[in-house]
């Protein structure tokens, strides 16, 4: 049975995506009390590549990633561009998974080994994989109003702490390092929605997949920038030295002897998004495994699959100080994945379209 998403299942997917991990570990830290700048920015990068990206699915309707990719390179170098799209989805799942880890990790549970927690979170994204994208795309659709509801009470009850003097003077350092920081939140987590070409093969029609990634990045978007907002508002330039700049926020909330310890909701909020990114990377590298060894189900290696991208997260950083590092060095090993690899594609696919549908039909 062929899977199929709707348009509100695919935006729901697409913005919980992106939301994913920069929902608590923030973006921009670099730019202190400029990363507001910084996001929007980001966003103003990503429209143009988030246009290619929708672009390409509507071109090859029903097709994903790594069928499009064979089809305009051809066989070896699309075969081979696919193998490397697989190990960019499986290294940005683990990611993800340990991201989620350190997280748990750090801010509630020290003495448990970082690596069970790793494991529940992929389990959980093993079976979601295996119950199909559609299951996911509900998932999300019913999880998302929970999530922004969460999102907006946190932001009332926060407003007690602002202090709006911590957003100046603006652009102290100049615009080169707004600018820069700009870039990294443009390679995470905006542009990381090329996975999603490997995902929206299960929209209905062509013209879902520009209305569904400009949706995604707009709703996305606007709540990473008002949560960076917040968060400079409150933490001001100290931002850049907490691994966890919602976390921090939140866990500062106190109304009387009534409300307190409300992190534990952004906890849930962290686990949502986390888990469909983790769950979407995973459902590509599968689906890319299926294509690259012409298997007749993706779902017969998500086990194996699920639980090496469980043991590589746990192995691929020694500390959180090595996770955070890495930030800047992901930013310039994407740029093929996320820019380069994607114009090439598109190109070729624009002037060459009628004989590559020939050919495939």
């Amino acid at each position: 049975m062929v899977e199929k998403l709707n348009d509100k299942e695919a935006i729901c997917i697409s913005t919980l995506f992106i939301m994913g991990s920069s929902l608590i570990m923030g973006i921009s830290g670099e730019a202190k009390n400029d990363a507001w700048l910084s996001a929007i920015i980001g966003i103003l990068f990503s429209v143009p590549i988030i246009l290619i990206y929708s672009r390409i699915v509507s071109l090859f309707q029903g097709k994903d990633l790594f069928e499009i990719l064979e089809m305009v390179f051809g066989k070896y170098i699309g075969k081979f561009t696919a193998l490397l799209y697989i190990g960019y989805a499986f290294l940005l799942g683990a990611l993800v998974i340990r991201n989620f880890g350190e997280f748990v990790d750090t801010v509630g549970m020290p003495e448990t080994p970082m690596f069970v927690m790793n494991l529940c979170m992929g389990l959980v994204c093993i079976i979601a994989v295996r119950l199909g994208v559609e299951t996911i795309g509900r998932t999300c659709a019913y999880f998302i109003p929970i999530v922004f509801a969460v999102l907006v009470f946190i932001q009332i009850l926060v407003i007690p702490q602002i202090n709006l003097s911590y957003i100046k003077p603006m652009l102290y350092n100049g615009f080169l390092p707004v600018l820069e920081a700009g870039y990294f939140a443009f390679t995470f987590p905006f542009a990381e929605t090329v996975i999603l070409i490997s995902v929206f093969f299960t929209l209905k029609t062509k013209k879902s997949a520009r209305k569904v990634y400009l949706w995604g990045l707009s709703l996305a978007g606007l709540t990473i920038t008002v949560l960076t907002i917040r968060n400079v508002l409150v933490l001001g330039k100290s931002i850049e030295i907490y691994y966890f700049p919602s976390y921090i926020v939140a866990s500062d909330i106190s109304v009387g002897n009534i409300l307190q310890r409300l992190e534990v909701s952004v906890v849930f909020v962290f686990i949502v998004a986390a888990f469909v990114k983790a769950s979407i990377c995973l459902f590509a590298v599968c689906r890319g495994v299926q294509k690259l060894f012409n298997l007749s189900d993706y779902k017969s290696v998500t086990i194996q699959l699920g639980l090496l991208m469980i043991y590589f997260s746990y192995t691929i950083f020694h500390s959180i100080m090595d996770m955070r590092d890495w930030i800047e060095v992901y930013s310039y090993f994407a740029i093929p994945f996320q820019i380069l690899i994607p114009i090439v594609l598109w190109i070729i696919a624009e002037i060459r379209k009628d004989v590559i549908m020939n050919i495939s039909s």
